[in-house]
């Protein structure tokens, strides 16, 4: 490749070793950089690694829409809302708070949606491209997104949802009606409103994606280095000449951040605002039961979703702004098997259960940070993904070997600024 010669002098750093750091190097090594990657923990062991393992081009509306202020308030009093807001002593959470409740109104929803889209469908392609290389294995299946409903309520306000994001952004579901479920999918309990299948949408297992993706790069002389903790940016004028990490000085030409709910930590060193909190998902993962569902599930009455892996089954949900408290609290994960049980024949055994938690980065306005370091020439700060960093992993690579390389990107990532805030 020419690209490949053009490029094969410049050294580029990626900082997090998360699905977007991974994705970032993918790219990046494609044309030709010479990528190293580090990571304060183990490699992919954050938020990319016991997810529900979801491609979802149908998530294409943002978290802050009409309705969301009135699910916050409701949450305050429900010990068992799928969302949780921890008081805390910190001003930035309720500056994130203000700033989100601004943006949950129509008119800003519909906007939001269509910048989203523009890399939802560009990530869901170059993850068909990627997955045409057989060396990649992560149990990628295209069998669809599956909405269940429990009640005829349920049923019309989702129609509602699925007719607009048609209307708006040409995104149609199958509905299959209440009747026709279990014959659709047997392990469905009889009696539910019905569903909408998005058959667009797929799946990978999120922790095998990324060691395999992993061990695919470093074959190809991609460096990774675990437990490798930033210290300190060593800056010349308007660049970053190196970092200081416990593993010593690292030099290189180009700086990619990548670094999840922990991005805000780096706002001073930067030089620009990072409005990204941390939101605690869960999940549990067991062993596959015996009447296990074959499609992905979520049941957006109870909050919860449901993936069948080909050796076990993972529930999860959750959204628990608590700052980086790292505890796994053991009624949320109850939670998880009790929201599942109206739908599912499946008995849970629970004996070689796994329970997870992990840090969505969360944006105000539900738009991931693409983008230049304002005042950093040789820097990308690359977060904020919220809920869908694995969906929007492929995409948002590409973007960034766009962004660093100087070629035309394929997207406008004007919606993605790190001036917006």
């Amino acid at each position: 490749m020419s690209s490949s010669k053009q490029n094969s002098n410049e050294t580029v750093l990626v900082v997090g070793g998360g699905v977007i750091g991974v994705a970032t190097a993918h790219y990046l090594n494609q044309l030709g950089y010479q990528v190293t990657v580090i990571d304060q923990a183990e490699m992919g062991k954050g938020s990319s690694y016991a997810n529900c393992g979801y491609i979802c081009p149908s998530h294409v509306l943002p978290l802050a829409e009409p309705g969301m202020i009135k699910v916050g308030i409701k949450s305050l009093f429900n010990p068992k809302a799928a969302l949780k807001i921890k008081p805390q002593l910190r001003l930035a959470l309720y500056q994130w708070l203000f700033q989100f409740a601004r943006r949950c109104n129509h008119e800003q929803m519909i906007a939001t949606g269509h910048s989203l889209k523009t890399i939802l469908d560009d990530s869901r392609a170059e993850y068909d491209l990627l997955f045409n290389d057989t060396e990649l294995q992560a149990q990628w299946k295209k069998t669809g997104l599956f909405y269940v409903l429990k009640t005829a309520k349920g049923v019309e306000a989702f129609k509602a949802t699925d007719q607009l994001i048609s209307d708006v952004y040409n995104l149609k579901a199958q509905f299959i009606g209440g009747a026709d479920l279990p014959e659709f999918e047997g392990s469905l309990k009889p009696g539910l409103a019905g569903g909408f299948l998005y058959k667009n949408d797929a799946s990978v297992e999120p922790a095998l994606l990324v060691k395999n993706w992993i061990s695919k790069l470093a074959s190809e002389g991609v460096v990774f280095m675990p437990h490798c903790k930033l210290h300190q940016l060593n800056k010349n004028s308007n660049r970053i000449a190196s970092v200081l990490t416990n593993k010593g000085e690292l030099i290189a030409d180009h700086f990619v951040f990548a670094t999840g709910a922990w991005s805000s930590q780096l706002a001073k060193h930067l030089g620009c605002d990072i409005p990204v909190e941390p939101c605690k998902g869960y999940s549990v993962t067991i062993d596959r039961p015996e009447n296990c569902p074959e499609v992905p599930m979520l049941f957006p009455e109870h909050r919860v979703g449901v993936t069948p892996f080909d050796d076990s089954f993972r529930l999860g949900s959750m959204m628990d702004f608590t700052g980086f408290d790292n505890s796994i609290n053991p009624k949320r994960i109850e939670q998880l098997y009790d929201s599942a049980k109206p739908y599912l024949h499946s008995s849970f055994n629970k004996a070689n259960a796994l329970p997870w938690s992990g840090w969505r980065p969360m944006t105000w306005d539900s738009l991931p940070i693409i983008d230049h370091v304002p005042k950093l020439n040789n820097a990308l700060l690359v977060t904020g993904h919220s809920m869908l960093g694995l969906t929007l992993a492929p995409g948002t690579g590409k973007l960034v070997a766009d962004l660093l390389s100087g070629r035309t990107p394929s997207i406008d990532p004007a919606p993605f600024s790190a001036n917006r805030f």
